[in-house]
């Protein structure tokens, strides 16, 4: 029955993003222009990317409060270093591994130490930002180096008229896809997201999968701003304090995912980006303020999250985790 309601919440954010598009294109001169969107896509390939990521972890019966601190500071660290001599393919793999070091930290914060998710998760992207703003990083914004001009293309390129950003977006829905149906530790995520006292008597290695989970949202945060540093040649530290982040939980949520986990997967992330690309886009285009435009996402969490309550009821097994 719940997978019933969770395809008709996806159906119905599929219509209204199918309706606000129709609505722009006939009131909003330029809406509907191919160029346009595929700025539309390309501009909330990240979103889409960081989507994913948040998705693997909140399926499992968690939340990565962490994620876009891990990445700006990663990013930025990254360009540092190559800025100050190191080579590119090892600052990148620093980069990394610090993404996935934090990952590990988080996993292991929540499922051997028992932290709720929601507080470790907090508490880690905000020593994230200090721990790279004061040991890694001399600057808030840190600019692409011309050592570096090589991997431009990630954020600025393009491969048979379509920009890799998108690629990306869809390069890593696919394997996400893949991950949760196919191998059997995405399996065991949607296993321990639905039922976790099931999957402890059943032998699922419960702490090592809740660690793995948020390692692999570190790898893919990476790469989301890995496309965000090469698309404006600079990474910003800053947006770790800004509400991104409830931008990526709420493309999860709108889209279906439940928040008490075992539910959803890609495609209801993919769904969720459409109808907020698509509403992004048009209030830039009608010149809506910006706090404006945040004060309506705000909105529209807040209904998505008592809609996500109602469809999918927190259990006593939920209540007595207290992951979320």
């Amino acid at each position: 029955m719940s997978r019933i309601v969770n395809l008709s919440q996806e159906s119905i954010v599929l219509v209204l993003a199918l309706v606000l598009t129709t609505a722009f294109a006939i009131s909003l001169p330029g809406f509907l222009t191919a160029q346009n969107l595929l700025s539309l896509v390309r501009s909330v390939s990240v979103l889409g990317v960081l989507g994913i990521a948040m998705a693997l972890v909140v399926i499992g019966r968690g939340i990565d409060l962490s994620l876009v601190a891990v990445m700006a500071v990663s990013l930025a660290w990254t360009l540092h270093l190559v800025t100050t001599g190191t080579p590119l393919g090892l600052a990148l793999l620093l980069g990394l591994g610090f993404c996935l070091l934090s990952g590990i930290i988080t996993g292991f914060l929540v499922a051997y130490v028992e932290i709720p998710a929601i507080f470790a998760t907090l508490a880690m992207g905000t020593f994230t930002y200090g721990f790279g703003r004061y040991f890694l990083i001399t600057l808030d914004v840190v600019y692409l180096p011309d050592a570096a001009r090589s991997i431009l293309w990630i954020g600025s390129g393009s491969l048979l008229g379509i920009p890799v950003p998108v690629l990306v977006f869809g390069g890593v829905c696919l394997l996400g896809a893949l991950f949760l149906r196919y191998v059997k530790s995405g399996r065991y995520i949607r296993a321990i997201g639905d039922n976790p006292l099931a999957a402890r008597i059943t032998g699922i290695p419960m702490r090592p999968i809740i660690v793995m989970q948020y390692a692999l949202s570190g790898l893919i945060g990476f790469i989301a701003g890995l496309v965000t540093a090469t698309s404006v040649a600079s990474m910003n530290i800053r947006v770790a304090n800004s509400t991104f982040v409830y931008d990526v939980i709420l493309v999860v949520v709108l889209g279906g995912i439940g928040l008490s986990g075992g539910k959803g997967g890609v495609r209801n992330v993919i769904v969720g980006t459409l109808l907020i690309g698509v509403l992004i886009n048009g209030m830039t285009i009608m010149d809506v303020q910006y706090t404006v435009q945040n004060v309506i996402k705000s909105l529209i969490l807040l209904a998505a999250i008592v809609a996500d309550t109602l469809i999918n009821p927190r259990d006593e097994q939920t209540a007595q985790q207290g992951d979320i």
